[in-house]
């Protein structure tokens, strides 16, 4: 069988070519598909700075850069896993229930083929579309939700829905394994401490950025896989779970948070869980002017997907 392959930069410089996710081949059906990227241009749910809607086309541009091989980890996903860039979800700008609901019905054909959604935002909102129907096949998923904000707000301005309310949702819609979700790198300021103490009450396991300040996260992470186990289990990175001086192009930056290497001790700590789709979101072009936030979460997307199941290590 001949696997995808990213466009190389010796076959093409890598400001040319097509404009995909590492360049790879673009479909419009995920039959076939072991993992696709997926782009969601929403930001209408979002309560501070916009531009979320633009995260995926520049996430695509600046992950021109990654090839293939994972030099640190050996992870070589293109020899085992056919993979392709499934293009953008239209989302209707000026309706977010709307546009939820198309978000759902875009992506149950996709995981009823048997692959793998990546995602990038958009704004938090979207993952709760994506939940919605990732239940539809696999149940109550486990979650590791990496973030500054819990996202378990009951109600945004009287919306309950929107990027700050995802996660109450799914735990009242049966989305959720309560005992299995992990929410890594929480900090910041609140208007109390429901932030913490309502996750907590449903049995989800709370891990504030300064209770790792200076550390590694390895060890944490093998308390995440002992705890999940092999249940279907979805990874949800908000951006902003990063120290805006790494990540400052997101619309929530809150400081203190987590750094570089520890995000990517947080993904690459996955490799053995039974991923069944991963997300990458609130990248937000306009306040990121040098490209920085976007190339560190077309490098993420890339790490999600070398820790799938089925991935092969040189």
């Amino acid at each position: 069988m001949t696997f995808n392959q990213p466009l190389s930069g010796n076959a093409m410089p890598r400001f040319g070519g097509w404009a995909s996710m590492m360049r790879l081949p673009m479909c419009s059906e995920a039959a076939g598909l072991n993992a696709g990227f997926i782009g969601v241009p929403l930001d209408i749910g979002t309560s501070h700075r916009p531009g979320a809607r633009f995260g995926p086309r520049q996430i695509r541009a600046e992950s021109s850069l990654i090839r293939p091989y994972n030099m640190a980890t050996g992870a070589a996903p293109f020899d085992a896993l056919q993979v392709a860039d499934l293009g953008d979800v239209a989302i209707n700008t000026y309706n977010l229930q709307k546009s939820v609901e198309i978000i759902e019905a875009h992506y149950r054909p996709i995981i009823d083929t048997g692959c793998i959604p990546l995602t990038l935002g958009g704004d938090h909102t979207i993952v709760l579309p994506i939940l919605r129907a990732l239940a539809r096949r696999h149940g109550p998923v486990a979650l590791v939700h990496v973030d500054a904000h819990a996202d378990v707000n009951d109600d945004m301005f009287g919306e309950r829905i929107a990027h700050g309310t995802p996660f109450r949702r799914a735990v009242e819609e049966g989305l959720l394994q309560g005992s299995k979700v992990w929410q890594i790198g929480l900090r910041g300021t609140g208007y109390g401490m429901d932030d913490f103490d309502w996750p907590r009450q449903q049995g989800f396991t709370v891990v504030p950025a300064h209770e790792v300040w200076y550390q590694s996260l390895a060890p944490l992470m093998a308390r995440v896989r002992e705890a999940i186990g092999q249940a279907p289990c979805y990874l949800s990175f908000d951006i902003d779970g990063i120290d805006p001086s790494f990540a400052g192009g997101t619309g929530t930056p809150e400081i203190g948070g987590l750094t570089v290497p520890q995000a990517l001790e947080i993904i690459r700590g996955c490799r053995g869980l039974n991923l069944v789709g991963t997300d990458l979101v609130e990248v937000s072009p306009p306040y990121d002017t040098s490209g920085n936030t976007a190339l560190l979460g077309a490098n993420l997307l890339y790490e999600m997907l070398c820790v799938l199941p089925g991935v092969h290590y040189r």
